[in-house]
C-alpha cells in the first residue's frame, strides 16, 4: 500500500478530507469536493489511519517559534553575542546556544530552515501502550479471539489487574491499535472477531425504519408499570425479530433486569407461528419471571391477545420508529450479529443451535448503563 507521504495532498486538503470524513461524507463525495480525478488517493489515506483522523499537530508552548528564530538570525548577522540575543528574547543563553549549534553554527544558521528541522524532529514515532507491554498485548489478543469487545476487555482488565496500571488500557486504545495497522501491534485478522467485523471506523448515521401498521388493542409502552422502568424487578422482557438471508427470521427475548437472552426459532413468518413459539418459550419460565413483554409495532404481534391469554404476560408496544424504547433488545440484536450475520439463512438453524448461541452470549460480560 502506498505510503501517505507519496500521496500529494497539502496540509489544508488533508484537514478538509478528515473533516468531511468525520461528518460522514462518502469517499466519492470527498473526491469531488477536493477536485480529484480518482478516489484511490483519498481511500488510501483513510485506510492507512483505519478511518481515525490524526490528532492535529501543535508546537509545545515552551518551544522556540519562527519569529524567535528570525530574531536569532538577525542578531547573529548583526554580530550580537549569544547572551545578548538570549536577553532580548527572554530565553536562557544555553537554549540559544543549543539552537545555533544544532543548525550549523553562527555562520550557517537560517531561521526558516532551523524552524522546519525542529518541526520535522517532532515526528519521532512513539510506541503505544500495547507495543510496550507484551503481556498486556497477548491478553488483549486472546480476548479478541474469544469475541470479546474492546469495552468488555478494558472493563475486565480494570477488575482483574486493579493494582497493575501496566495491565490496563482503554477500549479506544484497543480500537486504534486494531484499525491503525501502522502501529504494528495487533493483527488485522482480529477485526473479524469484532461484532461489526469492520476494518476501519465509520461515522455513525441515523437509521429510520418504516412503521408496520396498526395493531388492534395495543397497550402503549407509556402504560407500563414503574417497576419495569427501573429494572429493579426481574421478569420483564423486551423482544424483536432478527432478520437473516431470504427474509428468514428468529425472535429474540432479553430480560431487562439481568440482560439474559433467549432465542426462538420461527418456522413461518405469520403472527400465529410467532405468538405460539414465543408463548411456548415464555411458558417454560418460572411464574415470577414472566411479568411483561415490550415489543415494537411489527405485524408478528398482531395476535398479542392470544399470547397474553396463553402466558398471562401483558404485551406493551413501543412508539413507531422508536427502537431506543427497547434499548436492551436493540443492543443484544447488535451483539448477535457477530454470530448471525445478515447473510445467514436462519431457517437452517435448529432450536438447539440457537440455544447454544444464546448461552455463549449470556456468558459474556455486558456493559450496563443502569
Amino acid at each position: 500500500m502506498m505510503a501517505t507521504s507519496r500521496i500529494h495532498f497539502t496540509s489544508a486538503q488533508k484537514a478538509e478530507l478528515w473533516e468531511r470524513w468525520k461528518r460522514g461524507e462518502s469517499i466519492s463525495s470527498i473526491t469531488r469536493a477536493l477536485d480529484r480525478r480518482s478516489h484511490s488517493g483519498i481511500q488510501q489515506i483513510i485506510a492507512l489511519r483505519g478511518g481515525i483522523a490524526p490528532l492535529v499537530r501543535r508546537r509545545a508552548a515552551v518551544a522556540l517559534g519562527l519569529e524567535e528564530r528570525e530574531e536569532i538570525s538577525r542578531g547573529l548577522a548583526s554580530g550580537l553575542s549569544i547572551r545578548c540575543i538570549a536577553r532580548s528574547l527572554g530565553r536562557s543563553a544555553s537554549t540559544i546556544c543549543r539552537e545555533i549549534s544544532r543548525n550549523g553554527g553562527p555562520r550557517s544558521y537560517r531561521a526558516a530552515r532551523a524552524d522546519q528541522r525542529a518541526w520535522d524532529r517532532t515526528l519521532r514515532p512513539k510506541r503505544c501502550h500495547l507495543a510496550c507491554h507484551g503481556r498486556l498485548r497477548r491478553r488483549v489478543a486472546q480476548k479478541l479471539a474469544q469475541q470479546w469487545s474492546p469495552e468488555q476487555i478494558a472493563g475486565w482488565l480494570r477488575r482483574q489487574y486493579a493494582d497493575d496500571p501496566a495491565m490496563q488500557i482503554s477500549h479506544e486504545a484497543i480500537y486504534r491499535s486494531l484499525f491503525i495497522q501502522s502501529r504494528g501491534v495487533l493483527k488485522k485478522e482480529l477485526t473479524s472477531h469484532l461484532r461489526t467485523t469492520r476494518q476501519m471506523r465509520y461515522t455513525k448515521g441515523a437509521q429510520i425504519r418504516s412503521g408496520q401498521g396498526q395493531i388492534l388493542d395495543m397497550v402503549s409502552i407509556r402504560e407500563r408499570p414503574a417497576e419495569v422502568e427501573d429494572r429493579a424487578v426481574p421478569g420483564h422482557w423486551e423482544g424483536d425479530l432478527l432478520i437473516g438471508a431470504g427474509d428468514t427470521r428468529i425472535a429474540t427475548l432479553v430480560e431487562r433486569h439481568s440482560r439474559f437472552t433467549m432465542l426462538v426459532k420461527l418456522t413461518k413468518r405469520d403472527s400465529t407461528t410467532a405468538v405460539t413459539a414465543l408463548a411456548r418459550k415464555i411458558g417454560k419460565l418460572p411464574e415470577e419471571l414472566g411479568r411483561s413483554l415490550t415489543w415494537d409495532q411489527g405485524k408478528e404481534m398482531t395476535r398479542h391477545r392470544s399470547f397474553t391469554i396463553a402466558t398471562d404476560v401483558q404485551v406493551y408496544f413501543c412508539d413507531p420508529r422508536s427502537p431506543w424504547q427497547r434499548g436492551s433488545n436493540e443492543n443484544t440484536n447488535g451483539l448477535l450479529r457477530q454470530y448471525l450475520p445478515r447473510t445467514t439463512n436462519l431457517s437452517r438453524l435448529s432450536q438447539a443451535q440457537l440455544d447454544a448461541i444464546a448461552l455463549r452470549l449470556n456468558k459474556r460480560p455486558r456493559v450496563r448503563t443502569r
